[in-house]
């Protein structure tokens, strides 16, 4: 009798330590040990034209975030092309066909191409609003998880300079562009991170381009993830 009541005990006890308490608990570890992950959305600045991988300013972000947190990140997964229109950027996100989702983090700089091939801004800021949209769902539907910066103006290199380009109306319509992006924002919530302004000061001295003397060197990249970084450590610093 004493050896059948001790039996039930023992089973009673192990289903306790199953419960759905305790699954949570454990799954809930898993996610924290779990590396976060970094998708970026872009063109030639986000993949680093004429640079070193290490030097893009994902990877840069990540090497900062994980010295910087307590949460270890993973390699970021780059979805750009030097060239690229936000258009284009739709067709190579379906090609990529990313899997990741819902990502930690998100960034997006796109539109440089569409100012320097005359598309309007109307149109632009109707395809930067999907993309937009479609960066948030990357980040399971949280917009302050998504990171948009603001286009660099690229009249102020000697690329530019040598093509005879009209710097002011360059200037003008990078601005129309970044306040159309700016408001697009806005309007949901999304972190915008003006660049450009400082890019004008340096984008055009030597050590800041790279050989093609169009594209930033790894010290502007430098830059621009510090900006980053201020900016995701609000969100993970102590998560």
């Amino acid at each position: 009798m004493i050896l059948n009541t001790f039996i039930p005990f023992v089973l009673s006890a192990v289903f306790a330590c199953s419960s759905p308490q305790a699954n949570t608990t454990i799954e809930q570890q898993n996610m924290q040990d779990r590396p976060l992950t970094y998708l970026a959305l872009g063109d030639s600045y986000t993949i680093g034209e004429g640079v070193e991988e290490a030097d893009r300013y994902p990877n840069q972000l990540i090497k900062r975030l994980n010295t910087s947190t307590e949460r270890t990140w993973s390699d970021p997964e780059i979805i750009a092309k030097t060239g690229w229109t936000v258009e284009e950027l739709e067709e190579g996100i379906l090609d990529a066909a990313p899997t990741g989702e819902p990502y930690n983090l998100v960034t997006l700089l796109i539109g440089v191409n569409n100012q320097y091939r005359g598309r309007p801004i109307d149109d632009f800021q109707k395809e930067f609003e999907q993309m937009l949209l479609r960066a948030i769902g990357f980040a399971g539907n949280l917009p302050n998880h998504v990171f948009v910066l603001s286009i660099p103006d690229w009249g102020v290199t000697p690329f530019a300079a040598e093509k005879g380009s009209d710097v002011e109306k360059v200037k003008s319509e990078i601005d129309a562009f970044n306040a159309a992006k700016k408001e697009v924002c806005r309007k949901y919530g999304v972190a915008f991170i003006e660049i450009t302004e400082e890019y004008r000061q340096i984008g055009g001295l030597p050590e800041m381009v790279v050989e093609d003397q169009l594209h930033p060197s790894a010290q502007v990249y430098s830059r621009w993830t510090e900006k980053l970084l201020a900016e995701v450590l609000k969100i993970y610093q102590n998560n």
